[in-house]
């Protein structure tokens, strides 16, 4: 079991990972941000590697924290409740989150040249993805692993281009965030019956 001054030093190299890149990531840097004596860090990751499988275990735990809130949302066949669940988890990862997001593009580019992070990256990716394809499933789609990869790809994609990409000085507001989900989730969901507007008589 991960102690509470393991995570807090796992979440400072987070904060440090955001603000100065993995460059920036030295035991020194993270002992600040933790607001740690010097030598902390080491004492509880004894090299590198270690710190940043920490860092990306502690994003998975966030990332499956929010998939644990968001999938009592979704108790029933219902496309509008997901529409607005992932609205509101992409929101708040475009605003409130957004450092943890700019870790992740950090840990990702180390995990070019480091197997073990590129694993651990591996292994969140899937899991989440298995996570949203039983939510799809649920609510009808037609082949949810394929569409569960599409759609976690697509927000994955908004999210790289509105904080790290070409729009990253033009933030998405809440009707922006919005259209671009609902969107998305009409594109890999079937359309019920109950979607459909009525005809009217005589026609």
């Amino acid at each position: 079991m991960v102690s509470s001054r393991h995570g807090l030093v796992a979440d400072a190299a987070l904060e440090v990972l955001a603000q100065h890149g993995s460059r920036g990531l030295t035991y020194r840097a993270v002992d600040a941000a933790a607001d740690l004596p010097p030598g902390s860090t080491s004492y509880y990751y004894r090299t590198r590697a270690a710190l940043l499988s920490a860092c990306v275990q502690r994003l998975v735990e966030d990332d499956h924290a929010e998939l644990d809130a968001l999938a009592p949302l979704i108790t029933a066949a219902d496309r509008t409740a997901l529409v607005r669940a992932l609205t509101e988890v992409l929101h708040r990862w475009l605003t409130t989150g957004r450092g943890r997001h700019l870790a992740r593009y950090e840990l990702t580019l180390e995990s070019v040249r480091r197997p073990k992070v590129a694993s651990a990256l591996h292994r969140s990716g899937t899991d989440l993805r298995q996570r949203i394809a039983a939510i799809l499933a649920r609510l009808g789609a037609s082949d949810p692993p394929r569409q569960a990869r599409w759609l976690v790809a697509c927000i994955d994609g908004i999210l790289f281009d509105n904080i790290a990409g070409a729009n990253a000085n033009q933030p998405l507001d809440a009707a922006d965030i919005d259209a671009a989900v609902r969107d998305l989730v009409h594109a890999v969901l079937p359309t019920c019956d109950a979607d459909r507007a009525p005809v009217p008589n005589g026609q």
